[in-house]
């Protein structure tokens, strides 16, 4: 998170949205890893086997959906181009927030 903050921060709106999804989508691999011992070796999967855990995890509650909304930070920085590619900072630092409490809630989970 201290990435996504630092490039918040020199107001970088694209790379703070995708080092904050990429947070939340190390945290959700970290409880994949620990309920079922692998992990996933793409985004899609990681996010399928993620909603399966929620299914059946009802602390997990809204998380997956934050996941794959925030993805979409991560296809603006990596992949498109032209004036619609952005994401406006007060999105970014929604999403740096929303990510945080994403880590918290897996944290909690793994406590």
């Amino acid at each position: 998170m201290n990435e996504a903050r630092a490039v918040a921060g020199i107001e970088l709106p694209e790379a703070a949205g995708r080092a904050a999804y990429l947070a939340a989508f190390h945290a959700a691999q970290a409880l994949i890893f620990e309920r079922i011992g692998k992990v996933p070796k793409t985004h899609h999967g990681v996010h399928a086997q993620f909603s399966r855990l929620a299914r059946n995890e009802p602390r997990i509650g809204e998380l997956p959906r934050f996941l794959s909304q925030a993805y979409d930070f991560k296809t603006v920085a990596d992949y498109e181009i032209g004036p619609d590619a952005t994401v406006p900072l007060p999105e970014a630092i929604s999403a740096i927030e929303a990510a945080q409490r994403f880590i918290d809630g897996i944290g909690e989970l793994l406590e």
